[in-house]
């Protein structure tokens, strides 16, 4: 990818500074276009190569790079060598980057950008990620959204990789707050209500019993017995728990299914309530449980009580916690899946409990403990809908939906849409995705949907070939200046599993083919300058829907 080009200005290199090509790759990358005047193509960061090298004087890197370019020369690949700070710059043949951008997007379809030689010799892994993970009874938050849509997305991405992924939706279906629900379901609860709204209702026990057992002393001590009793297996307990579990994932099931998410495994805490005994046990006999005046067991992680290093695992009763649970579960994931890498995206607020996680797995005497990471990200600020302060995702999806049905509504276009209910979902849901400085989602479907409609309107049957000089305009050149940076964009991405490098490349894509659309037009133009900006079109649109298919948006194809 970068269509060749990247290597084939390693191979010049590697005979200048006598290094194997594979090592100057990645030092040598595509130039972000700029607004202002034209860029070169690629540029080779003479400050990286020194890095590689042995060399540790560190002569000045503006001369070195001069020096270097002088021993470069152009050929039928590269038309131009210029040098900037610390850089040596290089621009590709015009029209041979035309042909090569544009063929190649074509003939690699949904692949583009994956097969780059910045991917190659990488290893199939097996890889599991845990993400959404919501508490049962508790209506699907916001909060969980980002989860599942960065979940969603790292998942995708791997998997466009051609790794091995494991999608799991660990629920939060076990714990203290099941004893208050229980309990409150007693004193509070309806069934028939339950029936028909089951979380709606759930959640207005939970609120309920919450306020009482503040109050009521009594209450608390309730909740209490009723969590000791589900912990022991005690048969009604269970089949009350049982239920509200049942009803809850059928609701969620279907909230995934509009966001377009699916899951391999849904597991939760309470998979593992008797192996976190087993857990407790294998603490004890490496004599890392201590006992505390209050009944509890600790593990003290810095070996010298460290306060902050203290993590508790049991109960004063017995009972589990949330990180005996979450050792269990890896445990079992471990012997089930053998994976490679294990990925946990949850908000930044568990970064401690996870540092402390992997701490313990580590010193029980589980090396693959460095396999398992975790992908933290910002608390979500309370999203308000008509309703009130604690927002239901179901709502915002809901509200999102209608709103774009009213804008479509407005647009004289609309009325053709067969089914304008799931243009307007799709649209919404990608305004859910993707809320950039002043720039959503909104605005990748429009162009999307823009794109696909100049193919409709001029049809593709010419586009087998092309005449490349008639490309050359500069809102042309920038266009492919950006496509040939897809694959180094998706490497990024791949590194450090943030959606916002692929987002942010999109969104100048959809740009410039706004510009493009204004100035490039291809009514009235001549046959052959119609056909090579059709070309040129088509590219944008396919790469724009890989793109987006990674962030979990379905592209529409009219709006």
């Amino acid at each position: 990818m970068a269509c060749g080009f990247r290597r084939s200005i390693a191979c010049q290199l590697s005979r200048v500074l006598d290094l194997p090509p594979e090592n100057l790759i990645k030092s040598i990358s595509a130039v972000p276009i700029l607004k202002k005047e034209e860029v070169a193509d690629f540029q080779l960061s003479v400050d990286s190569l020194l890095e590689n090298s042995n060399d540790h004087s560190r002569p000045d890197i503006q001369a070195q790079a001069m020096r270097l370019a002088k021993k470069l020369k152009c050929d039928t690949v590269v038309s131009e060598i210029s040098t900037g700070r610390g850089t040596i710059n290089f621009k590709i043949n015009r029209e041979l980057l035309t042909k090569t951008v544009l063929q190649q997007v074509i003939k690699d379809g949904s692949k583009y950008g994956l097969k780059s030689e910045l991917f190659s010799g990488l290893p199939q892994k097996k890889i599991v990620v845990e993400f959404s993970s919501p508490n049962v009874a508790k209506k699907f938050h916001v909060g969980h959204l980002r989860s599942t849509i960065i979940g969603n997305f790292i998942a995708n991405l791997k998997e466009a990789l051609g790794h091995q992924v494991t999608r799991i939706n660990y629920l939060g279906d076990w714990g203290m707050q099941f004893g208050l629900l229980g309990t409150g379901f007693q004193l509070f609860g309806y069934e028939e209500k339950l029936q028909s709204n089951p979380l709606q209702h759930l959640f207005e026990v939970y609120v309920q019993v919450n306020k009482e057992a503040a109050d009521d002393k009594s209450v608390a001590k309730s909740a209490h017995e009723f969590f000791q009793r589900l912990e022991l297996g005690d048969m009604q307990a269970l089949a009350l728990w049982q239920k509200f579990r049942d009803l809850t994932i059928e609701e969620y099931v279907r909230i995934y299914k509009r966001l377009g998410v699916h899951f391999d495994e849904y597991s939760g805490e309470s998979f593992y309530r008797e192996k976190s005994q087993e857990v407790l046990k294998l603490l004890d006999s490496k004599g890392l449980l201590q006992k505390t005046i209050k009944g509890t067991a600790v593990v003290d992680l810095s070996g010298n009580g460290d306060p902050s290093s203290i993590c508790t695992v049991m109960r004063s009763d017995g009972t589990s916690l949330y990180a005996t649970r979450d050792l269990a579960a890896a445990i079992d994931r471990m012997d089930k899946y053998n994976f490679d890498t294990m990925i946990y995206v949850t908000d930044k607020g568990q970064k401690k409990h996870f540092q402390q996680v992997f701490q313990m797995l580590q010193i029980m005497g589980y090396d693959w403990a460095e396999r398992c990471q975790h992908v933290p990200f910002g608390v979500v600020q309370g999203m308000k809908t008509r309703r009130g302060d604690v927002t239901f995702l179901e709502d915002v999806l809901n509200e999102i939906r209608l709103r774009m049905l009213q804008n479509m509504a407005s647009v004289k276009t609309t009325k053709e849409l067969e089914n304008p209910e799931e243009t307007a979902e799709r649209v919404g849901l990608a305004a859910l995705i993707i809320q950039s400085r002043g720039d959503t989602g909104v605005f990748l479907q429009y162009t999307h949907a823009r794109l696909h409609s100049l193919e409709e309107t001029f049809g593709c049957g010419y586009l087998n070939d092309f005449n490349t000089a008639c490309l050359q305009e500069p809102q042309s050149v920038s266009i492919l200046q950006h496509l040939l940076r897809f694959d180094e964009v998706l490497y990024r991405s791949s590194q450090d599993l943030q959606p916002k490098h692929i987002v942010s490349y999109l969104l100048i894509l959809s740009h410039l083919a706004a510009v493009a659309h204004k100035t490039l037009h291809i009514k009235d133009s001549a046959p052959e300058v119609a056909a090579a900006r059709l070309h040129l079109f088509r590219a944008v649109r396919s790469v724009l829907a890989n793109g987006m298919k990674l962030l979990g948006i379905t592209p529409v194809c009219r709006m």
